[in-house]
């Protein structure tokens, strides 16, 4: 199963970083978590003002290595 990866940093200190899961609810192929990814990382990012989105990719949900 595949998951967004995404790597965020507060606005207000952008020395401040982490990364963030996103979970796929469906089975999909990497090229539909490429597509699906600009949408659901926009809708994190509205949901989280504080935090700037400063990069993503798909991933498997196992895949702890960034």
């Amino acid at each position: 199963m595949l998951a967004i990866v995404i790597s965020v940093c507060l606005v207000t200190d952008p020395a401040v970083c982490r990364n963030e899961r996103i979970p796929l609810q469906q089975e999909m192929s990497a090229l539909q978590c490429m597509v699906q990814a600009g949408f659901q990382v926009a809708l994190w990012n509205g949901e989280h003002p504080a935090w700037q989105v400063v990069r993503w990719r798909c991933s498997t949900t196992d895949d702890k290595d960034i």
